[in-house]
């Protein structure tokens, strides 16, 4: 009898087990338990434009009362300066060119690293309810258990009584689009800021146009805040303000010329203010209106939120939380650096990476004959970009803003409490040789770090890496290390790298020998002992890539016409990506070096054209004119 009594007890014991190990995500007890959080998102914001962080910036009352409640972190970082790259690392808690998700606009969405979730899965795992009004655009495929929901008529409020619950509200009021207006709309339509009192940042022309666009962004600033100020009462009504944590940020800089698209600071330095309810002060290391020096970058917000939910916080995460149990104020001293990768955006390829530490920022361009003011079709939609172009190409800007059309070096190094717009190089200063070594080792063991995959070309990457990049960036990670000390030969003098580029032109590793090209073509005519194999490789290297990059040394040093070369390339182009970092380099070619391009359509595969919003197409597009 008693065995039978004890077989009935295990029978009942069994179905319990089998819950606990189930698939199901455990619920937490109640929202009294558990705080709310609630992002509340600009779009294009740095913070040049805040009252609350410059002098000149926007009074932003909503924001600022915030502010009063809780912290101003005086360095937040977006690790990207555009959208799609900002928010894949947002999403994430990861590096995107280590993930495969640097690139804006994706050719491709990329997996997730194998065994990471997008963050809110985790939170849904412990029981919140996890909404987003309204905007992704990741770089990644989701999966189907991030949000509750996500569109533009998402709402926490339709989480279960008691339900915790994570919250994004975007406001696309910032966005860059709004600054695209016709010469009629900017002589008809007054800024409520007054343009002649507006002062352009000092690479910037200073001129009507230049005034009235930063005057009516500022317009935007303020008309943002009246719209989270109505969100605000709208959970203080709801009686959720005890119980909600608040982040107030940019989703990366911008938004005037040389902000989105740039690492400058002013393309990635955004305004974070978090709302601290008394409730939850235990979990902040610092009181109520406290500012707080610490850097935080958007890799840190997703552990972050993990941990101030108490969910796991995956190891496959690159950041680490800054707020939350056992995160300590003496913690927050060592937060000095920033990590920023800036690669294609849009149609317009490029591939800059940048380390902030302390007051110094260094910024290294791998291809430092890509100017910074390349044509890029969104860009130009803005009246002060045309501007600013048909400026430089008139003479008629003075030497600190013409920079943005000129030739940049391989390393730049500034020093932003004495420079906080970046337009004076310290690298080659004598005095700050010690400082640019510094952060010059520091910068090199992160990118090593990282696997970054953008040392391959794209159209490479898409055909033999997209597949599962992490994966792919360990599998290369050998040749990765070698394509960027091959690239760090810029770095030398010449005659010191003369040899190791000798070696490299003749790899029998296709994208050495792309990479040695690249490092001539940053030399120029010193490379000139070089020209003879460049002839070669761009007649018959077996890599149509290598060849472009052959023609494009020659052309920029105007030894060769490059226009046959390439135009053979386009011919050979195996994809629209491929031919779109084609059309990149002739467009270089033509606007730096007047080569007049001609191009057939017939050069390409009619079906490429059946999608309108290919890259290449925007290229000829602009090439036509």
């Amino acid at each position: 009898m008693i065995r039978f009594l004890l077989f009935l007890l295990l029978l009942t014991l069994i179905p319990a087990g089998f819950a606990a190990n189930s698939s199901a995500p455990p619920k937490v007890s109640s929202e009294a338990n558990h705080p709310n959080i609630v992002w509340l998102v600009s779009e294009d914001n740095s913070i040049q434009y805040a009252g609350l962080y410059s002098e000149s910036g926007a009074r932003m009352p909503n924001i600022e009362k915030l502010a009063q409640h809780g912290l101003v972190f005086n360095h937040a970082f977006a690790n990207a300066p555009v959208c799609s790259v900002a928010r894949s690392t947002l999403i994430t808690g990861c590096y995107a060119p280590r993930i495969g998700a640097q690139y804006h606009r994706k050719i491709q969405p990329a997996p997730m690293p194998e065994g990471l979730e997008m963050f809110p899965y985790y939170l849904r795992q412990v029981g919140y309810y996890t909404t987003n009004n309204n905007k992704e655009d990741y770089n990644l495929i989701k999966g189907g258990e991030v949000w509750d929901e996500s569109s533009r008529n998402a709402r926490y409020q339709n989480r279960a009584p008691g339900q915790p619950f994570f919250h994004v509200q975007n406001f696309d009021l910032t966005h860059e689009g709004k600054l695209h207006f016709s010469q009629e709309s900017m002589k008809n339509k007054a800024t409520e800021t007054d343009p002649d009192k507006v002062i352009p940042f000092p690479y910037l022309p200073n001129t009507a146009t230049a005034r009235y666009t930063h005057a009516k962004y500022l317009d935007h600033q303020q008309q943002m805040d009246q719209q989270i100020g109505a969100f605000i009462q709208q959970l203080e009504r709801e009686g959720l303000l005890e119980n909600t944590f608040i982040f107030y940020y940019g989703d990366h800089g911008g938004v005037l010329p040389r902000s989105k698209g740039y690492v400058y600071e002013s393309g990635l330095h955004v305004p974070l203010v978090v709302y601290v309810p008394d409730k939850w002060k235990h979990l902040v290391p610092a009181p109520a209106g406290s500012r707080v020096d610490a850097f935080v970058r958007f890799i840190d917000f997703a552990p972050t939120i993990l941990h101030l939910a108490g969910a796991t916080i995956p190891k496959q995460m690159d950041g680490q939380a800054f707020l939350g149990p056992k995160v300590r104020e003496a913690s927050w001293k060592k937060r000095n650096t920033v990590f920023a990768y800036a690669d294609r955006f849009d149609e317009k390829y490029d591939l800059v990476r940048s380390l902030r530490k302390g007051r110094y920022k260094y910024i290294r361009n791998f291809q430092p004959f890509n100017v910074d003011g390349l044509y890029n079709f969104y860009r130009y939609k803005m009246l002060l970009y045309q501007e600013w172009w048909d400026m430089f190409r008139a003479g008629e800007l003075n030497v600190v803003q013409a920079q943005f059309f000129q030739q940049r070096p391989a390393e730049q190094l500034f020093d932003l409490e004495k420079d906080p717009h970046e337009i004076n190089n310290l690298a080659d200063n004598f005095a700050y040789q010690r400082v640019l070594a510094d952060i010059r080792h520091d910068f090199q063991q992160q990118l090593r770090a990282i696997n970054d995959l953008s040392f391959f070309p794209e159209p490479y990457y898409l055909k033999t890496g997209i597949q599962n990049p992490v994966q792919f960036g360990k599998d290369n990670q050998q040749l990765i290390r070698e394509l960027i000390a091959i690239a760090d030969l810029q770095l030398l003098p010449f005659n010191r790298a003369e040899k190791q580029l000798k070696s490299a032109l003749h790899a029998p590793n296709p994208w050495k020998r792309y990479w040695a090209l690249i490092v001539c073509s940053s030399f120029g005519e010193q490379a000139a002992t070089f020209y003879p194999v460049a002839k070669e490789m761009a007649r018959k290297d077996a890599e149509n890539l290598v060849r472009v990059r052959a023609a494009e040394f020659l052309g920029l040093c105007q030894v060769q016409d490059p226009q046959p070369v390439l135009l053979d390339a386009l011919k050979n182009a195996q994809s629209p990506t491929e031919a779109n970092l084609i059309l990149n380099t002739i467009v270089l070619l033509r606007d730096s070096k007047g080569f007049p391009f001609v191009i057939n359509r017939d050069l390409f595969n009619p079906k490429w054209f059946e999608n309108e919003a290919e890259l290449f197409i925007q290229r000829l597009d602009y090439l036509a004119r």
